[in-house]
């Protein structure tokens, strides 16, 4: 509160002289900058007596009132917060225009200022909205403000529209109160036009006395540099407006690649010349354009957005934010490759509009209108306010007009009564105005309309995320199919983060409403989920084409320009040569053998060409791994890829093979059990099913049992046979069904070595399975954590492959479900490019080591989501605990399987060939 006080007389101080407008906080800024006032609410918790309240705030998040998820139609519970504050007034307001403001109250907000009504009420959650309350205010001494804020609106269409809506309803006067203080005659706002050619238009709304008055307006870059010559227009008496023009030699452009940005200064002077009032105004040059039937075009370039709805949301604030999470999560955005955004569903606070200028985002500002539209009144006096505050940020460049059938098309052409640059009103989830931005539509859907359509489309939300599901998964399939079809423009998925809220009635616990809000790309902190750096990947400028590298590597890199307007000369590659540890080591950091950087090459947007690494042949043989790092322009990350130098064969056999203790193997027989042992290992099998039953290393019996199964299928047991060759001993066992070969061999050295291969015989080479492979058991609660080397650290789906890093990976155990907990990576799943895992648990750790480079290895099953209402998010997985597989499952989104999301969601198709793997466990170790 100290730091507000002081930043409130800062600004006034040192404001007034220059005639600019002075601002004067009544409230704290955000969140984290807070003012007591004196509040009360009507019902709910701690309701009926006079306290204290931080303002701004949602006064649930402070232990007031009642919490409510949409969807509320009960309106006679309505909730009223009281509030008051005293101010004092200032002698140097003497002569000038006081104007109360309120950036955001929800919803019905009343305000009286010594006792008057300071105007109509306002009506409307996420609009900025004010007073003149020049007359109302005391010459000197203490003012009182007090201020009604209903919960539930006395307007039905506002409560549709805001109110009954699939996110969190809140309370109260979230956003900060200030005064502004103007001179009587002074720029009250404007709206600015400027083209990528360089042409200038700016609509200057005046107030007070205009007679003989005359604007003057001074383009200038953000360190203060003239650009062009002073341009200026006197204002008629009693115009709405006065518009003024210049022209600017080669601008440089807005975009979210380069968002170069200029301010101008206006200046309102009288008829003596003298200065009455200025306002600077930060802007850029960007042209915006739909061209129908063709797409849309920002700078005469098709654009692409690849984008994300994102509501105002912080577990411990509602829907109180602060330019410091706004910052967050613009870079949070940028550095998942995205360019766009879409406010969801509402106009957010000016600061998150200003850090997307600043960073870079192509933004869709939006009129609430959930499913429900405001009515024409209300409507129009809120559109009004949203595109007056909003309109000169270069960042949006579309308007949507409500959203799912919220659309009030009597509105439509009041934008441009306030948008000089006339931008695309959009109605999403509707075909309208040129564009069909029709939600969660299957790959294969819409016949006449989307994919097949006429319009320009992007989906104002797809791919609904929910749990694990959605996001990630299945975007790689819609999105090569976006870039096939030339009337695509991108889409924004369904949601940015978990909007999650901290229960203080509840313990503190975080409520994301059952199913209705778990469905983001990060936690309610902005915790990563896996589909963070599947879309990182995915959405990368940087494109390579390399799943895998040729046998013959000589640092030649297949590479497109997927950006809109950048060279890839403009990025620099950071390359290194890497040797692994070894699974017994205590870290997991690799030997850094070579590294080095290059410039990228010369390819124009959308080329393709090659890139050479100029690697030493000599350390590329020694090497196990190769990263490349791209960096932007602005020093971000794009993307890191990795690639394995070796076989997993080859890497892993350093480790089997390193000098172990030697003791011939031997095997012995029972009625029940055959068992090999050898170097200090027992391992036993059951001779009535083959299976593994016992494993006994020194004094330490380890769990590790009941298999190898097949994950589809019944192996039927027909026989086992043992012999000794040399110091090794081996096993066979034989079985009808899928399991076509079971070979042990057990070394002298204690390591087993299991040979199997097993074919799915339907009579069909075209059946389709979930999971293909074999399963082990391991008891889940004896489990401390794994150490592995493969793709991590996120586990994948059959549909969500991209992402993740090849590397060795440590992980504690958890039992995370994805967003009703939120401790990631998740310890349960699926992981690829499976080489050797290290299971830690409470008895003894064990290694097991793949010969195959495409194997995955299963840990345990996920626990389904408590909420779900289908299984779209709980994938099948096989029988047993740890599973070495062929073949995973896919996930799905909210409202649809995996299946109906691309050819990567379908289940795995078998041939009529056998499928082999070979693993060799170390039951032994030599662990530090």
């Amino acid at each position: 509160m100290k730091w507000a006080m002081y930043l409130l007389h800062f600004v006034t101080i040192t404001t007034v002289c220059g005639q600019s407008t002075t601002i004067n906080y009544l409230s704290g800024t955000d969140k984290d900058h807070t003012i007591d006032w004196d509040f009360m609410v009507s019902s709910g918790a701690n309701s009926g007596t006079w306290s204290k309240i931080p303002v701004p705030s949602n006064w649930e998040t402070k232990g007031f009132g009642t919490y409510h998820y949409g969807w509320q139609e009960d309106f006679e519970k309505n909730e009223i917060g009281y509030y008051k504050h005293t101010f004092v007034s200032d002698a140097h307001w003497k002569n000038k225009t006081i104007k109360l403001v309120f950036e955001g109250s929800m919803t019905d907000t009343e305000v009286k200022v010594n006792g008057k009504s300071a105007g109509p009420m306002h009506q409307g959650s996420f609009y900025r909205f004010k007073y003149d309350i020049t007359k109302l205010l005391k010459s000197s001494g203490e003012n009182l403000l007090e201020v009604m804020v209903r919960k539930i609106s006395s307007d039905t269409s506002v409560n549709r529209a805001e109110r009954m809506s699939d996110f969190w309803v809140f309370g109260g006067i979230f956003r900060p109160v200030y005064l502004e203080i103007v001179p009587e005659s002074h720029i009250e706002w404007t709206a600015i036009d400027a083209k990528a050619d360089g042409s200038f238009l700016i609509n200057v709304y005046t107030e007070g006395d205009q007679k003989n008055q005359t604007v003057e307006a001074q383009i200038k870059t953000l360190d203060g540099e003239k650009v062009g010559a002073p341009f200026r227009m006197p204002l008629e008496k009693d115009a709405e407006k006065t518009s003024l023009r210049t022209q600017v030699e080669s601008p440089d452009l807005w975009s979210p690649e380069f968002p170069n940005r200029y301010q101008v200064e206006l200046k309102l002077l009288d008829a003596k010349q003298n200065v009455v009032h200025t306002k600077t105004e930060k802007f850029g040059f960007r042209t915006v354009e739909l061209k129908r039937g063709v797409g849309f075009f920002v700078n005469d370039v098709k654009v692409m957005f690849k984008g994300v709805n994102r509501h105002s949301a912080w577990p411990t604030s509602g829907r109180t934010m602060s330019k410091e999470i706004s910052i967050m999560d613009v870079n949070l955005m940028k550095d998942m490759n995205m360019n766009a955004v879409r406010m969801s569903h509402y106009p957010p606070d000016g600061h998150f509009l200003d850090v997307c200028d600043s960073l870079g985002l192509f933004v869709i500002d939006e009129l609430t209108g959930w499913q429900k539209k405001y009515d024409t009144a209300v409507g129009r006096k809120l559109l009004k306010e949203m595109v007056t505050k909003d309109v000169n940020h270069p960042s949006i460049v579309i308007w949507a007009n409500g959203n799912e059938g919220g659309n009030n098309h009597e509105l439509v052409e009041d934008y441009a009564k306030y948008d000089p640059q006339n931008r695309v009103v959009i109605h999403p989830w509707n075909i309208f105005n040129g564009t069909d931005t029709q939600h969660y539509k299957g790959y294969d859907c819409c016949d006449g309309s989307l994919y097949n359509g006429k319009e320009v489309f992007f989906p104002t939300e797809f791919l609904h995320g929910l749990f694990d599901g959605g996001h990630g998964a299945g975007l790689n399939d819609h999105w090569n199919k976006m870039m096939a079809n030339p009337l695509s423009a991108g889409g924004f998925l369904w949601v940015f983060a978990d909007e999650g809220v901290v229960r203080l009635d509840q313990g503190g616990r975080i409520d994301a409403d059952g199913n209705h809000a778990p469905d983001g790309i990060l936690g309610p902190y902005r915790e990563k989920e896996g589909s963070f750096y599947t879309i990182k990947e995915i959405w990368s400028p940087v494109y390579i084409d390399h799943e895998k590298l040729p046998t013959h590597f000589d640092g030649d890199l297949e590479i497109e320009n997927r950006y809109l307007y950048t060279n890839l000369n403009t990025v620099q590659f950071a390359w290194k040569l890497s040797t692994f540890p070894s699974p017994y080591a205590q870290d997991t950091i690799e030997t850094v053998l070579d590294e080095g950087s290059i410039a990228g090459p010369d390819l124009q947007p959308k080329q393709r060409g090659k890139m050479k690494i100029p690697l030493d042949q000599q350390k590329k043989e020694m090497a196990d791994l190769l990263t490349l790092k791209a960096t932007d322009v602005h020093g971000r990350e794009l993307y890191s890829w990795t690639w394995p130098l070796k076989s997993v064969k080859t890497i892993n056999e350093q480790w089997i093979n390193e000098p172990r203790p030697q003791a011939k193997a031997q095997v012995m027989e029972t009625e029940r059990d055959v068992t090999l042992t050898a170097g200090g290992l027992a391992i036993s099998f059951d001779k009535s099913s083959g299976l593994i039953r016992q494993v006994k290393s020194g004094d330490e019996q380890i769990p590790f049992s009941n298999g190898p199964q097949p994950a589809v299928g019944k192996a039927d047991f027909v026989s086992m046979e043992h012999a000794t060759k040399g110091d090794s001993v081996f096993v066979e066992i034989h079985y009808n069904g899928p399991l076509k070969r079971v070979k042990y061999k057990l070394a002298p050295s204690g390591l087993l070595t299991l040979d199997y291969a097993y074919y799915h015989d339907t009579g069909d080479a075209g059946n389709a399975f979930d999971y293909l492979g074999i399963n082990f058991d391991f008891p889940e609660e004896l489990v401390t954590g794994v150490k592995y080397m493969g793709r991590g650290p996120y586990r994948v789906w059959k549909n969500r492959m991209k992402g993740n890093h090849y590397g060795v990976w440590h992980k504690k155990y958890n039992n995370t479900v994805t967003g009703e907990s939120w401790e990631y990576p998740e310890f349960k799943g699926y992981y690829r490019n499976f080489n050797w895992v290290v299971i830690e648990n409470t008895i003894k750790p064990f290694v097991i080591y793949s010969e195959s480079d495409d194997l995955f290895l299963r840990l345990y099953t996920p626990p389904g989501p408590q909420a779900a209402e289908n299984d779209h998010n709980s994938p099948p997985f096989p029988a047993g605990d740890i599973s070495f597989l062929n073949g995973i499952s896919a996930i799905g989104t909210k409202f649809d399987a995996a299946t109906n999301h691309g050819p990567e969601g379908q289940p795995n198709k078998i041939g009529p060939e056998w499928i082999a793997g070979k693993l060799v466990f170390d039951f032994v170790g030599k662990y530090p």
